[in-house]
C-alpha cells in the first residue's frame, strides 16, 4: 500500500522531477540541482564576512581553513544525500526514529538556533546591499527582507525545478561578479599558493577560523541536501539507488568547489586589496566595500553589492526549506509555509534590530561573524548523527559507507568539535582573566556547556550502546489500527454552514445524503459586517435583515421537500461563531463547501474551513 505524502519530506515537491527515460547528459540534467541549493549556503554574506575578517588581517594565510572546510563539506553532504535516497529519510527524520523525544526536542532547538543564526546573516547581507546600492537606511532594509516570505511560497507554487532555476541563476550573477573582481584587483597566484598550506591556529585567527569553518560547513544544509535529493523520483532498487547515488555525487562535487572558489575570492579579494595595503582590521562589509571603490573605483565595489544582495536572496530560500524540514523531522509538528518563513524571519530580525538601535550599525560586521560562530557550534550535533546512520548496515543495507569514508568522516567530525571545544575553552578563559566578579559565568555559563556536553556525548554514544534498538520507521503518525467492526453511522443533528453562493446547493444536497430525513438540518450563517461584531445579536442592519430571509427560504424549500429544516444566525468571526453554535446544539456533523480558491486569495479568504476544523470536534465534512 502506497504512503501518504504527508509522511514524506518537502511533501509539496516530493519525487515532482522525472528521472526515467533519460540517458547521458540528459540523464546527469535531471539530478542536477540539489546541491546547487545546498552551495548558496557555501557562499552567503556570513561567508562574506569570515572570509573579509580572515582576508584582511591573516592576508592568504587562512585559505587552507577554506580548502579543509569544503573537503568536509563535498564528504558530509555526499552522506547527506545518501541517507536521502537510500531511506528516503531526511536527517530530522532519522534522528526522530533513532533518538528519544526527550533527545529530539533540544536537537530541534540546536538546529532551530543555528538556522536563525544563518538566516540572520542572510537578512544583514541583503540590509547591507540595498545600503550600498541604493544608499537605504539598514533599518529599512532589514525590514523589507521580511517580504521575501513571499517570494518562497511564489516559488513552491511553481515547483521544485523553477526554485532551482532561480537560485542557479543567482549564484550565476554571484560567480559572475567575482570572476570580474579577481580580473580587476589582480592577486599575487603564488602567495595564494602558499595560503593553502596548513599553519597554526590561535587567538582571533582561531576564532575567525572556526566561523568560516561554520560558514562553510553549515549544520542546516546537511538537513537539507538529504531532503533535497528526495525530490527526483528514482526506480527504488539497486541499479536506480545505485545510479542516483553517482549523479548526486557529480552534482555535489560540481556545485561545491564552485562555491569554494566564490569563497576564495572572497579571501583573496580582501587580502590583496585590504591586508596587502595596509588595512588589518576590516571586518565589516561596508569598509570593504568603501575601500574598494578607493582602490579600484566604482565597477568592483558595485558588482560586489550586487553579488551580496544575489547571495542573501538566494541562501535565504534555502534556509527557509531546512527550517521545514527540521520542524516536521524532528517534531512531527507542521503548520502553514508562510508561517513558519514568518517566524523564522521574525526570530532573526530581532536581533538584528537590537544590535542597530543599541550598539549602532557598526556593530552588524561583528554580528555576522558571531553567527557563523554559532554555526559551527551547532555542526557536532548534525554530523555525529549522519555518520552513525550512514554507518548502520542494518539501516543502510548494502548501501552502508564502507571504512575509509567512515574515517575520514570521523576524522572531519574529530577536527570541527576539537576546534570548537578549543574556541570555548579560550573564550570561557578569557573572560574569567578579564572579570573580577564571574559569578555570572559559573551559574549561568557553565551549566549551558556541561548541559550541552552531555547532550553531544550522548548522541554520540548512544547508537553504539543501543545498536540493535535502533527503528526504521518513517511513520511519523503511528502504526496502523485495526478497523473492527464496522456498525451503521448515523447522524442527528447535521449543521450546513451556507454563504448563498452557487455552492450552497451542492453542500445542502450532500448534507441531505448523510442524514435522510430523519435527521435534524440546521441551516447556519455568521454575519461579519463591523456591526455584527461589536453588537452581535442586537445588530439589526439591512444585511442580516437579508441574511434571514435567505435563510427563511432554504428552510422552507427542505420542509416541502420532506426534511426537518432550523435556522441559525452568528454573529462576528465565522470559524468562532460555527464552532459555538456547534456546541451550543450538540450538532454530530457540519457538512461544509470549500471556497475553491488558489493563491493569494487561498490565504485571504482560506481561513474559516482550517480553522473550524481545529475548533470542533465533530466530523466536518468539506464539499468541492
Amino acid at each position: 500500500m502506497a504512503e501518504s505524502k504527508y509522511n514524506e519530506s518537502l511533501e509539496e515537491v516530493h519525487s515532482t522531477v522525472g528521472t526515467a527515460g533519460k540517458r547521458g547528459w540528459r540523464k546527469l540534467l535531471a539530478f542536477v540541482g540539489p546541491a546547487y541549493l545546498v552551495s548558496v549556503g557555501y557562499m552567503d554574506p556570513g561567508n562574506w564576512a569570515t572570509d573579509i575578517a580572515g582576508g584582511s588581517q591573516f592576508g592568504y594565510r587562512l585559505l587552507w581553513i577554506l580548502l579543509m572546510s569544503n573537503l568536509i563539506a563535498l564528504l558530509l553532504q555526499s552522506l547527506s544525500a545518501r541517507l536521502g535516497i537510500v531511506k528516503g529519510l531526511d536527517l530530522a527524520q532519522a534522528s526522530r526514529n533513532a533518538y528519544p523525544s526527550w533527545v529530539n526536542y533540544p536537537l530541534y532547538v540546536l538546529a532551530q538556533i543555528a538556522i536563525i543564526a544563518c538566516d540572520l546573516a542572510e537578512i544583514i547581507g541583503m540590509a547591507i546591499g540595498l545600503n550600498l546600492l541604493f544608499d537605504l537606511p539598514l533599518i529599512w532594509g532589514i525590514s523589507i527582507t521580511v517580504l521575501d516570505t513571499f517570494l518562497l511560497l511564489f516559488l513552491m507554487n511553481k515547483g521544485m525545478r523553477m526554485m532551482e532555476v532561480f537560485i542557479v541563476s543567482m549564484v550565476f550573477i554571484v560567480g559572475v561578479s567575482f570572476l570580474a573582481e579577481m580580473l580587476i584587483v589582480q592577486p599575487a597566484f603564488n602567495e595564494v599558493v602558499r595560503g593553502l598550506k596548513p599553519s597554526a591556529l590561535s587567538g582571533n585567527a582561531l576564532y575567525i577560523a572556526i566561523g568560516i569553518i561554520g560558514a562553510t560547513v553549515m549544520p542546516h544544509n546537511l538537513y537539507l541536501h538529504s531532503s533535497l535529493v528526495q525530490t527526483r523520483k528514482i526506480e527504488k532498487n539497486r541499479k536506480g539507488i545505485l545510479e542516483a547515488l553517482k549523479f548526486n555525487l557529480i552534482d555535489t562535487t560540481i556545485a561545491l568547489n564552485l562555491a569554494f572558489l566564490v569563497n576564495a575570492s572572497i579571501l583573496i579579494l580582501a587580502a590583496t586589496a585590504f591586508y596587502k595595503n595596509g588595512f588589518f582590521e576590516v571586518a565589516e562589509i561596508q569598509d570593504a566595500y568603501k575601500l574598494l571603490e578607493d582602490i579600484f573605483g566604482s565597477l568592483a565595489p558595485t558588482l560586489f553589492a550586487i553579488a551580496l544582495i544575489a547571495s542573501g536572496q538566494s541562501s535565504t530560500i534555502t534556509g527557509t526549506l531546512a527550517g521545514q524540514i527540521v520542524m516536521e523531522g524532528h517534531l512531527n509538528l507542521r503548520i502553514a509555509p508562510w508561517l513558519r518563513r514568518l517566524i523564522t524571519r521574525l526570530l532573526a530580525i530581532t536581533p538584528a534590530f537590537f544590535t542597530i538601535l543599541y550598539f549602532g550599525e557598526d556593530a552588524l560586521g561583528e554580528l555576522l561573524v558571531l553567527s557563523q560562530v554559532v554555526l559551527s557550534l551547532q555542526l557536532g550535533f548534525a554530523i555525529i548523527p549522519l555518520i552513525h546512520f550512514t554507518s548502520d548496515k542494518k539501516l543502510m543495507s548494502e548501501f552502508a559507507i564502507k571504512p575509509w569514508v567512515k574515517i575520514l568522516a570521523w576524522i572531519s567530525a574529530l577536527i570541527i568539535v576539537g576546534l570548537n571545544v578549543k574556541l570555548v575553552y579560550e573564550e570561557v578563559y578569557s573572560w574569567l582573566s578579564s572579570t573580577s566578579n564571574a559569578w555570572w559565568i559559573y551559574v549561568f555559563v557553565f551549566p549551558v556547556i556541561l548541559a550541552v556536553g552531555i547532550l553531544l556525548l550522548y548522541v554520540l554514544i548512544s547508537p553504539f550502546v543501543k545498536h540493535s534498538e535502533h527503528k526504521h520507521s518513517n511513520l511519523p503518525h503511528g502504526e496502523a489500527l485495526s478497523i473492527g467492526e464496522v456498525g451503521d453511522v448515523a447522524y442527528g443533528n447535521i449543521g450546513i454552514p451556507v454563504d448563498f453562493s452557487d455552492n450552497d446547493r451542492n453542500t445542502i444536497r450532500h448534507a441531505l445524503i448523510q442524514g435522510g430525513k430523519d435527521a435534524q438540518y440546521y441551516l447556519i450563517h455568521i454575519v461579519e459586517t463591523a456591526g455584527a461584531r461589536y453588537h452581535g445579536d442586537k445588530v439589526l442592519d439591512y444585511e442580516t435583515q437579508s441574511d434571514t430571509d435567505n435563510l427563511e427560504k432554504y428552510k422552507v424549500n427542505l420542509i416541502e421537500l420532506g426534511y426537518h429544516a432550523n435556522i441559525l444566525i452568528g454573529y462576528g468571526s465565522a470559524p468562532g461563531a460555527i464552532a459555538s453554535i456547534t456546541k451550543k446544539h450538540n450538532l454530530d456533523l457540519l457538512v461544509m463547501g470549500a471556497h475553491g480558491h488558489k493563491g493569494i486569495s487561498d490565504w485571504i479568504f482560506g481561513t474559516t474551513l482550517d480553522s473550524v476544523r481545529h475548533k470542533v470536534k465533530i466530523p466536518v465534512l468539506i464539499i468541492r
